[in-house]
């Protein structure tokens, strides 16, 4: 008697035990159900990586953003012109370059800020993603963005017989890009894009200048790209002529480095949309660079 008796006690001890940790269990494998089929929702909708290698073509941006929690550092630099001839080593004795800080506030938005030689400017700007590409449970057949960036203009100006503002020396770019990806070898994009001058020399020429840009990219090689952009001024200052760069996108070890012949001085959006002066016909065009280097600064969770 008192061995069955123990036998219950014992059998009421392993009761005990193993009961709450059969429902624990139980617990853990339901969360994880769930976990595997939110996870499996995600996965039904692919978004399009990649489109362009950078955030900026040359001297236009692409529909890129900088990572969220991520610092680019980037330097940019044009030459002279190479009609300029040996005297001037063909444009290598002459430079205009923008240091420029890009910092990716989230996986959507980027700012950014930076200071040319060229006219002494300083920009800023922002950029935010609306829709991205993507195939599956979503489908998107194109990326759009929307992207505005504001120009101080600190050169030493000529004297003038009216009097002027300090704010007469601001422009602005306000733009919208819409880019798709065909495949891994060739990505497109078109940039409408609107500049606005304070303050322009003459009332013949509008405070709103209109114009649109395309930008490609042509996979050569697994590290190297071609690619190209072109900004077509609806309206346009007198003597200026419109945006033309090609060049190659060079991926080295994670970083990108961009070498390229532009007929654009300028960097920044009014400056090389609407000021461009330089023609490729009569050999008015910089060879350039763009280098970055990526820190990242804040941890964001996947």
């Amino acid at each position: 008697m008192k061995t069955h008796k123990l036998y219950i006690i014992l059998l009421l001890i392993c009761f005990h035990f193993i009961v709450p940790q059969t429902r624990a269990q139980n617990v853990d494998l339901f969360k994880l159900q769930d976990q595997q089929d939110k996870k499996a929702a995600k996965e039904k909708t692919e978004v399009t990586t990649s489109i362009f290698k950078t955030t900026r073509i040359v001297n236009g941006q692409s529909i890129e953003n900088t990572g969220a929690g991520i610092l680019d550092i980037k330097i940019s630099h044009r030459f002279g012109p190479l009609n300029q001839g040996s005297y001037n080593f063909f444009g290598l004795d002459q430079a205009t370059m923008r240091l420029g800080l890009d910092y990716g506030v989230s996986n959507r938005l980027e700012i950014g800020i930076g200071r040319s030689t060229y006219n002494k400017e300083f920009d800023g700007f922002y950029k935010l993603r609306i829709l991205r590409q993507s195939t599956g449970k979503v489908t998107m057949p194109i990326s759009i963005s929307l992207t505005s960036n504001a120009v101080w203009r600190t050169i030493n100006s000529a004297p003038t017989a009216y009097p002027t503002n300090y704010s007469d020396q601001f422009s602005f770019a306000n733009q919208m890009i819409l880019a798709r990806k065909f495949g891994d070898y060739f990505s497109l994009q078109f940039v409408p894009t609107m500049v606005h001058y304070n303050i322009v020399a003459t009332k013949a020429i509008p405070n709103d200048l209109y114009s649109v840009g395309t930008g490609f990219r042509l996979r050569l090689s697994k590290r190297v790209n071609l690619t190209g952009e072109y900004y077509y001024q609806v309206t346009q200052f007198q003597g200026t002529y419109n945006s033309l760069s090609l060049g190659f996108d060079i991926e080295t070890g994670g970083h990108v480095f961009q070498l390229f012949f532009t007929n654009s001085t300028g960097i920044n959006e009014s400056s090389f949309i609407t000021q461009t002066t330089g023609q490729w016909g009569n050999g008015g065009v910089h060879f350039g660079f763009n280098i970055s280097r990526v820190f990242k600064v804040v941890k964001h969770d996947q």
